[in-house]
């Protein structure tokens, strides 16, 4: 994903804006990030440049889940049916 198409997105549910924590960039690709909605609270990880921005309902969280806990958080389970996310542990 291009870093001029960050500016261009939002939150698929509530049209808010994303704040993005960049993991892993080549130039101006990014290739792993964690976009999240601050109104919302869901999450949109972008994984090999792509970002995945679908509906909760289609989204499996076993797939997310390893690479959450790479990045430092976890999924919460207040809720199963939407893609909220937690800090684990400090930057």
């Amino acid at each position: 994903m291009k870093t001029s198409l960050v500016s261009k997105l939002c939150c698929p549910m509530d049209k808010n804006d994303l704040t993005i924590k960049i993991f892993k960039q080549e130039n101006d690709d990014i290739i792993e990030a964690l976009m999240t909605c601050p109104e919302c609270g869901r999450y949109y990880p972008v994984i090999y440049g792509i970002p995945i921005m679908t509906p909760d309902e289609y989204r499996e969280k076993a797939l997310e889940e390893p690479i959450l806990k790479r990045w430092g958080f976890q999924l919460e389970k207040k809720n199963e049916e939407t893609m909220l996310i937690k800090k684990t542990k400090q930057d």
